[in-house]
């Protein structure tokens, strides 16, 4: 039971914009009223009422039906961003898996209309604030933000993972994901692209789940018949026509409009990216995620079929700007994806983690820092290479619950083995720089 009255003892509960579109507006660890597809945004004097302890839920737009309320998220609210933006960071405790509101809850003897809510604000309710008593279906546990263990699935998760990226990044990132729909993270070897990308996918769809996330790397061999369409020979001699990884995850993602569906690719650009996508390289855009918008496919079931990504489809790509064999992405391409470059990431944030789960002591990893430093600045200063080539943190940062007993022995390891050779392969054309590299690493440790 969740007992809301107005008195100064308890908090509101916030019914915010949700409907069939609610994931426009919700994000893991945060809400945000984008003001799109024709909704009026709250005004900052109403964001700024919403107080850390606040109750929040997604609304469907069976809000007032029969005296029940349709909720599809609801979480409590530990920060009010403003003024730098208009929004709330939101520990959210579910989120819907179905094609059906998580709650239909019952207000308490009550016939619930306009009168009963504080105010109002916008064409269908966007923002709301109600003392009203609820009674949830299902017991909502407290969340506890001092939890040493968070599931990966959220900006907290993430970083107690093991990311040493800013928490404002993250959630940037995650931001521009649910608006244009797709970003790639672009960066040197090892700065944790495909790891970040990962959980950037469970954090969007608020579990781990292999169904609604699904990794697939590109090749140079990748084709359009591989990914989107194509024909196959069948069992008995003939050819059938097969969908891709990409038009399955479209159908999944269109008969479960609530869910949210993510395309993790690696290495995008080690394939021909236009020649892959084809056509869903329009419908890729945003803008274009509407049965309005629909293009019939190269290979089409029917001559009347059309095809279009729903908006609930995301797309990850990573992409390795330091091999020298992989394709240009063009301007087309570009301009469909937000772009982050990811950096090696060393420092504080990142000694503490590997300390604490390693057991290496920090002086020894403050070593390890300035040596690699001094590296990365050699390469990015050399004009045959520059930053791209840089030596990422994951070399150096060992898996969760790996005890390193000699940091002696296990950064020699790390460098005759994984660092070396991507130096000799950096400077192919000049093995002494890449011997007296190694050297500078080792000498003295």
């Amino acid at each position: 039971m969740v007992s809301i009255a107005s008195n100064d003892d308890v908090r509101p509960v916030w019914f915010v914009t949700g409907g069939p579109r609610w994931h426009d507006y919700i994000g893991p660890g945060y809400w945000m009223h984008y003001g799109i597809h024709g909704d009026a945004a709250p005004s900052d004097d109403v964001i700024r009422e919403m107080r850390p302890g606040d109750r929040i839920a997604i609304k469907s737009n069976r809000f007032y039906h029969h005296g029940k309320i349709g909720i599809w998220a609801i979480g409590v609210i530990w920060k009010n961003n403003l003024p730098n933006k208009s929004s709330v960071e939101v520990e959210w405790n579910s989120y819907p898996s179905g094609r059906q509101p998580l709650w239909d809850c019952e207000i308490d003897g009550l016939n619930v209309s306009e009168d009963d809510c504080v105010w109002r604000i916008g064409g269908e309710s966007d923002a709301e604030k109600t003392f009203i008593t609820i009674a949830f279906r299902d017991p909502l546990p407290a969340p506890n933000p001092d939890d040493p263990s968070p599931e990966p699935t959220s900006v907290d998760g993430i970083i107690s993972d093991g990311c040493f990226l800013e928490r404002q990044q993250l959630e940037t990132m995650l931001q521009r994901l649910a608006v244009k729909r797709n970003i790639i993270l672009q960066g040197p070897p090892g700065a944790g692209k495909t790891w970040l990308a990962k959980r950037l996918a469970y954090a969007l769809v608020g579990r781990r789940d292999d169904n609604t996330v699904r990794p697939l790397q590109f090749h140079p061999n990748m084709s359009y018949e591989d990914f989107v369409r194509g024909w196959r020979p069948a069992g008995d001699g003939r050819l059938e026509l097969v969908d891709g990884p990409f038009l399955r995850l479209i159908a999944d993602a269109s008969q479960n409009s609530d869910g949210r569906y993510v395309m993790v690719i690696e290495e995008i650009n080690r394939g021909s990216p236009a020649q892959i996508f084809g056509e869903m390289l329009t419908l890729l855009e945003a803008d274009k995620r509407h049965p309005d918008e629909a293009l019939a496919l190269a290979y089409p079931r029917s001559d009347h079929e059309r095809v279009y990504i729903p908006p609930n489809v995301y797309v990850i790509g990573t992409m390795n700007l330091a091999d020298r064999s992989l394709a240009l992405v063009d301007f087309a391409l570009r301009r469909r994806f937000a772009f982050f470059d990811l950096e090696p990431t060393l420092g504080r944030v990142w000694r503490n983690w590997v300390s604490d789960t390693t057991g290496i002591p920090d002086a020894f990893l403050a070593d390890v820092e300035r040596r690699l430093t001094a590296l990365n600045d050699q390469i990015a200063a050399d004009r045959s290479l520059g930053r791209q080539f840089r030596i990422g943190h994951s070399f150096v940062t060992p898996q969760p619950g790996v005890t390193i007993d000699n940091p002696q022995e296990w950064f020699s390891h790390v460098v005759a083995t994984e660092i070396a050779p991507q130096l000799y392969e950096c400077w192919f054309d000049n093995p002494e720089t890449a011997d007296a590299a190694k050297s500078e690493l080792l000498d003295g440790m």
